[in-house]
């Protein structure tokens, strides 16, 4: 396998590496670039943190969970390259020695390649921007504060990317031995029609584990992340179409006005390195019932649209979880898009999690309500954590629908949960208690919808 990317400013071509070495493994192991670092190896501590840079921007991305063919054409930068050429630090790593913000170190590069990325991008929420990086030692209060001293400087010469090289041409299996690098959505729907048990790699913050944890062989395998036409929005007044290939970060920014609370549970859903990974068709595809994004997409009545060849067809996304591991998705075919609706201002999600921030849910609810002259007259509500799929909760939508608004009403329907699911007990949270917390969250959007604070962030003593 061959890829050709800047690292630190230098062009590099990587030849002769397996296509799921990961960009930690190599930088460690290849080219002694030691400040980079293995900790969970899973995309969650951020000790692995690098800068990568594409025609769209810089981005701070998890090195563990990232393969090298999806480095093609973009430029790296770690923390050995964020100090400048002559040794002059970083405005961000000068801030981190002066306010006390490293103790042991483990950490600090990772920190210091998000606090340079979120520098060179301009981005002030601080918080936000480290949520992913985790600290055992120093806390958080000094590296705020160091992340908060370096915002008023300027951004360094060095860290200014020179041009990025031309990616490759598109690859297929009888070239490179089952790896495929499509450079569009016709060339993928081509190769895997003939490659129909083939893994295909989007961002890869789901099968990086398989990788790193599972130690598993994925071959023939595709990497996604050249296929432009995945990546694209349309917008009209009433819906966005959006490409299986767009990130939850861009997915966040889209809905942020239309949907306050999606973007709330999108930006708790995972890191800014892991965000900036994702994929909105992975995170469908895979199927996972504890998918943060499939229960507010069912509760707006999403749309997904599925290709194989030069066929395509659009499912009620609600219809494409068939069973717990099991999808209406042919062999051969793969998500190309989503159609989501725009401009319903009753829906709320609200995700529970036994850590606030990129912690996986114990429950995640959705509901969408119409109320019309005192009377509901249509109810959605899909919630993920309390069965094998994303699931609506279709006894408890019937009991509401054409049932006065009101506290009594919720708190009766609210009961008829216990028909529409049977959830398990896992190490998140016990069966009695996913349930006890879905029927709540229930009574929750009626208080939310009166007016009423609901959110935790919003509630005090």
């Amino acid at each position: 396998m061959d890829v050709t990317f800047l690292l630190n400013g230098e062009t590099v071509h990587v030849t002769g590496e397996a296509p799921t070495r990961t960009l930690l493994d190599w930088l460690r192991e290849r080219r002694g670039l030691v400040g980079t670092k293995e900790g969970c190896n899973e995309g969650d501590c951020g000790a692995c943190t690098v800068i990568v840079t594409d025609p769209q921007g810089a981005q701070a991305l998890n090195a563990c969970i990232l393969f090298l063919p999806q480095l093609e054409g973009k430029a790296v930068r770690t923390v050995e390259g964020i100090s400048g050429p002559d040794g002059a630090l970083h405005p961000v790593q000068q801030a981190m020695i002066d306010h006390h913000g490293s103790q042991c170190g483990y950490c600090t590069p990772g920190f210091i390649a998000s606090m340079a990325c979120a520098h060179l991008n301009g981005a002030t929420d601080h918080a936000d921007q480290i949520a992913g990086n985790l600290c055992r030692c120093t806390g958080y209060a000094p590296i705020l504060k160091a992340a908060d001293a370096a915002s008023t400087q300027p951004v360094p010469d060095w860290m200014e990317e020179p041009k990025l090289p031309d990616g490759r041409e598109e690859t297929t299996a009888s070239e490179e031995a089952g790896v495929a690098r499509p450079r569009s959505s016709d060339a993928l729907a081509r190769w895997y029609t003939d490659n129909p048990d083939a893994t295909l790699v989007a961002g890869a913050t789901d099968v990086g584990l398989w990788v790193t944890k599972s130690l598993r062989e994925l071959a023939p395998i595709a990497f996604l992340n050249g296929c432009d036409d995945l990546k694209t929005i349309e917008a009209t007044s009433t819906h966005w179409r959006v490409g299986a290939m767009v990130s939850i970060t861009d997915l966040l920014a889209l809905v942020r006005e239309d949907y306050p609370t999606f973007t709330e549970m999108l930006r708790r859903y995972g890191s800014v390195q892991v965000r900036n990974a994702a994929t909105i068709g992975g995170n469908i595809a895979n199927g996972s019932p504890i998918g943060d994004s499939p229960p507010p997409l069912i509760a707006l009545g999403a749309t997904l649209h599925l290709r194989k060849g030069d066929t395509r067809r659009d499912v009620a996304l609600e219809d494409f979880f068939l069973d717990y591991g099991k999808q209406d998705r042919a062999p051969g075919e793969f998500v190309e898009a989503i159609t989501i609706p725009r401009g319903q201002p009753a829906l709320r999600v609200y995700k529970l999690s036994k850590r606030f921030d990129q912690d996986i849910s114990a429950v995640c609810g959705a509901f969408k309500l119409s109320v019309r002259e005192g009377v509901i007259q249509e109810a959605r509500i899909a919630f993920g954590g309390m069965a094998g799929t994303p699931k609506r909760a279709t006894a408890t939508e019937a009991a509401l629908t054409g049932a006065p608004w009101s506290l009594d009403t919720i708190t009766s329907a609210a009961e008829h949960m216990a028909e529409d699911y049977t959830p398990l007990s896992d190490m998140r949270a016990s069966a009695p208690y996913r349930l006890r917390t879905a029927q709540n969250m229930l009574i929750r959007y009626f208080h939310d919808l009166s007016g009423s604070p609901v959110s935790v962030l919003e509630v005090a003593p």
